[in-house]
């Protein structure tokens, strides 16, 4: 539609009318301000291709358009609105799957919400957890196995799953290690991030699997990779569960072997949620709803975008791209397109909660997580 001024134009919109219609009688009576709306709103969505109509135009008057740009000009800075801050915490550094965070900050996906993202690495879910208790972060992106915090009392919740089965992890030996089946872990020293995390869960998760009880691997917490691989070739360790892409740089140089991956021990499973705090969601739930928006915006990025995706991540895991592209091509399938929990997941993680003496009841599934 001609977006000249006709509401305030007789002569123009009689015009238009006889240029675009075949209008067989004209009066030259006032039309009723409510019929010029009515035709300003059939004009509303730009026509295209398929009758789609995916732009929306605004009509203003001359006057008010005026006014409007006048004070756009005088804005500080031009134009631009500023972007809230979203303080992101990863449970640990080096993980494929929380270098999404780095992609989306570089497609400026979250830029895109809104969104100024400041991201800050710990050493496992504990440390992520008291950063999330102290308000250090808003939003945390940790274990499935972490939501057992939320009902010891933690002021953060699940919000949206993150990540499916384990198969981003593996236990990792050294190369002249005895160990050549699964029944010879019994009693072995595996070394972990932190008591509690992902890491120690996934060893007394395949511990019980054996019929060994939860204790049936010996689980050494030493936090950082480096600290464990040093223990390792010191002797002290028979193992160690890290990043399935560390295990394979470790494999290339020469310094050790991945032995398996976690994802075969647990299907119906979390490796990873997103937790938001209590305060983010009770006072900025429109902030958390555009963050997680823009995340899981860049997943679908991610999987249409391969080529991006693997450079921005090798940057940020700090792997070579061609160990970048191997681990993409084995875990891609594993996010989730849009949070939605699966119940037998939910289910799993609560009962090894209690089964794993991690807790002494199995908590309420809406105790644990919730939906944003």
């Amino acid at each position: 539609m001609d977006q000249r001024n006709i509401s305030g134009d007789y002569d123009v919109l009689l015009d238009l009318v006889k240029s675009r219609a075949s209008v067989r009688k004209l009066k030259p009576d006032p039309i009723p301000d409510e019929y010029v709306t009515q035709i300003l709103e059939v004009g509303r969505w730009a026509m295209s291709g398929a009758n789609g109509q995916p732009w929306e135009r605004m009509f203003v008057r001359r006057g008010v358009l005026a006014a409007l740009l006048a004070a756009i000009a005088l804005w500080p800075g031009g134009p631009a609105l500023a972007l809230e801050k979203v303080r992101l915490g990863k449970a640990v550094p080096n993980s494929f799957a929380f270098g999404a965070t780095e992609v989306g900050i570089e497609a400026k996906i979250f830029e895109a919400e809104g969104i100024e993202v400041e991201v800050t690495s710990f050493r496992g879910d504990a440390q992520l957890q008291q950063a999330l208790a102290a308000g250090g972060v808003d939003v945390g992106l940790g274990s499935g196995p972490g939501l057992g915090f939320r009902a010891k009392g933690a002021p953060a919740i699940g919000v949206a799953a993150m990540y499916g089965p384990p198969a981003n992890l593996a236990l990792v030996l050294p190369f002249a290690s005895p160990i050549r089946t699964l029944a010879d872990l019994k009693g072995k020293r595996i070394g972990v991030t932190t008591a509690g995390s992902l890491t120690d869960w996934l060893v007394r998760e395949l511990s019980r699997q054996q019929g060994w009880g939860s204790d049936g691997i010996q689980i050494v917490a030493l936090g950082q990779m480096q600290a464990r691989l040093a223990a390792i070739q010191r002797g002290e360790l028979d193992g160690m569960v890290i990043e399935a892409a560390t295990g394979y740089e470790l494999e290339e140089a020469g310094k050790a072997k991945n032995f398996m991956l976690f994802g075969d021990i647990a299907k119906d499973f979390y490796t990873h949620v997103i937790f938001a705090t209590d305060d983010l969601i009770e006072k900025r739930p429109d902030l958390l709803r555009r963050f997680l928006r823009g995340w899981f915006k860049t997943i679908a990025f991610m999987r249409a975008n391969k080529d991006f995706a693997v450079a921005s991540e090798a940057k940020t895991i700090e792997v070579k791209p061609s160990i970048a592209a191997r681990i993409y091509d084995a875990q891609i399938s594993g996010f989730s397109a849009d949070g939605a929990w699966n119940p037998a997941a939910i289910d799993v993680i609560r009962h090894s909660l209690k089964e794993l003496g991690i807790l002494s009841v199995v908590p309420e599934a809406k105790a644990i997580s919730n939906d944003q």
